[in-house]
């Protein structure tokens, strides 16, 4: 009797603190948490030099696809972002913005380096050849397509505008855009860097 006196006494206390445990709240932002592969690439960086993921274990790493001659939504979104970092004082340092071009034409390593520096020093340009880059878009699954040239040989790119969110062990975690705002996604930056 003593033994079945115990095991109920233990299962009420499971149960009680069970009640007390809260679920932490959702994240703002899309949680693709175990839905997306892990963040896996190798390409050549605004310094060039030859990157892989693994160069970026620790950070918390936004993945963006855009192009240097973007007029609304690269400059946009790297802009909500540069504001989302900011505003993490210290835990800025933690962060990493990786901007992999759709054009890399025209997004040399030069014109790369100049571009994401104007947004801060968590924010790297990363370029590869045409292989390269419809593998990584392939892995995660974004579209972009090059317009037709003017007759002066410009051209607009279309592409997909989500932000992919990594934890520090390369995880997928998060989705969103630019439309999310700083705010949000600044939420949830803190979150991750406290998990």
């Amino acid at each position: 009797m003593l033994p079945m006196r115990r095991g109920a006494g233990l299962l009420a206390l499971c149960l009680a603190l069970a009640s007390c445990a809260r679920p932490s709240p959702p994240f703002a932002l899309q949680n693709v948490t175990g839905l997306l592969p892990r963040l896996k690439f190798e390409l050549t960086n605004q310094d060039d030099r030859l990157v892989t993921a693994a160069d970026y274990r620790g950070k918390i790493v936004m993945l963006y696809f855009g192009y240097t001659h973007c007029p609304d939504a690269c400059p946009t979104t790297l802009a909500t972002l540069e504001a989302a970092i900011r505003s993490l004082g210290p835990d800025a340092a933690k962060m990493r913005v990786l901007f992999v071009t759709v054009d890399p034409k025209r997004d040399t390593t030069t014109v790369l380096k100049s571009y994401v520096g104007f947004f801060g020093p968590q924010f790297v340009g990363l370029r590869g050849d045409d292989g390269e880059l419809r593998a990584l878009s392939k892995r995660y699954r974004i579209a972009y397509h090059l317009e037709p040239p003017d007759r002066n040989g410009n051209y607009a790119v279309d592409h997909s505008s989500a932000i992919f969110i990594f934890d520090g062990t390369g995880r997928a975690r998060l989705l969103g855009n630019e439309a999310d705002g700083a705010a949000k996604i600044a939420q949830d930056l803190r979150r991750l860097v406290a998990a």
